[in-house]
């Protein structure tokens, strides 16, 4: 599928936030009530937040709800949350940005990776960012599956972008990214999210990367060449 772009203007639109889990959604509602609105720089209305529920099938119903409604038309969308890190030396609370989406169907081309990654880097100094392909599965991947998943060269994998960003480019060049905070990784195993200190870490890193996605949302609207 080819990527958003060409010599034409990016096209106007909102901004629509995709995530899965209520504490996913809990982090981002808490980060967007905080000093951002106070200072103006993410005006009320910046975004809309679409929790889609757990699995690729529940995701991209959601979203192709969300996007079937009254004014969505140009929307810019990213999916976010959580994630497993595939690559040896991840730790929880670090980064990854998508540089491209992978299922069974195909693989979806992010928008304005590299931009990203840098105001990520800023939104949340001392974590790391990983870029590079983020794969689909349709349930929580552990112990040898992760390193099957990381000789195809994906650095991480998770259960909803990938069936997000499909959902949401259908045939259109809407800008799409993916950005997912590592809550485990190979020397990092977690049993349940939020009830041990490496989910911990991931939410409160979530919390801190909103101001990015506004960052990516602004410079998505730009002309692009």
């Amino acid at each position: 599928m080819p990527a958003a772009g060409g010599d034409r203007p990016a096209r106007s639109g909102p901004l629509l936030v995709a995530c899965a889990l209520r504490i996913e959604q809990v982090a981002l509602r808490s980060a967007s009530r905080g000093p951002l609105r106070a200072t103006g720089e993410a005006p009320a209305g910046a975004y809309t937040l679409v929790r889609t529920g757990m699995g690729p099938r529940a995701a991209e119903r959601a979203v192709r709800r969300a996007l079937d409604r009254p004014g969505t038309d140009g929307a810019a969308v990213l999916a976010t949350g959580f994630c497993a890190g595939l690559v040896p030396g991840m730790s929880p609370g670090d980064l990854v940005v998508a540089e491209e989406t992978r299922d069974p169907r195909g693989t979806v081309p992010c928008t304005g990776t590299a931009l990203l990654a840098e105001a990520l880097a800023r939104a949340a100094p001392g974590r790391t960012v990983h870029t590079g392909p983020l794969t689909g599965s349709d349930h929580v991947v552990r112990g040898q599956e992760r390193a099957q998943l990381r000789a195809t060269g994906a650095v991480a994998v998770d259960m909803e972008s990938a069936a997000t960003l499909w959902a949401a480019v259908r045939g259109t060049g809407r800008p799409v990214a993916a950005v997912r905070v590592i809550v485990d990784a190979p020397e990092h195993e977690l049993v349940r999210i939020g009830t041990v200190r490496g989910g911990i870490s991931a939410f409160r890193v979530l919390r801190a990367v909103l101001p990015a996605f506004y960052e990516w949302h602004r410079s998505s609207l730009l002309p692009r060449r």
